[in-house]
């Protein structure tokens, strides 16, 4: 179950709706799928825990397109889906710093 302000069955929210915004993030924190930090934000009760680098291997982030998870480093590797060939908002890249500890900390 993805958290948050969803608004459709493909993960998009209240803060992030095109077309391509349809992954949500499986928090280490708290072991929730949200689609942005800011669903976190506004719905959890503690600050966000990024993965770290160690995690990477994790299934962590979820296609909205068709349920897949993909692990912090398939995601981080991908464009786009691997099960389905959705493609993912290339402009998430500017948030990866909020979810996944950098390479080069």
């Amino acid at each position: 179950m993805v958290r948050g302000a969803v608004v459709d069955d493909e993960t998009r929210c209240a803060h992030y709706h095109g077309p391509s915004d349809i992954i949500a993030i499986k928090f280490r924190c708290c072991g929730e799928f949200y689609p942005c930090f800011r669903c976190h934000q506004d719905a959890a009760d503690h600050p966000i825990e990024r993965w770290p680098i160690a995690d990477q291997e994790q299934p962590a982030v979820l296609c909205g397109a068709c349920g897949h998870v993909l692990t912090v480093r398939g995601y981080l590797d991908s464009s786009g889906c691997p099960s389905c060939s959705a493609q993912f908002n290339e402009r998430c890249a500017l948030h990866h710093h909020l979810y996944f500890e950098p390479a080069s900390v």
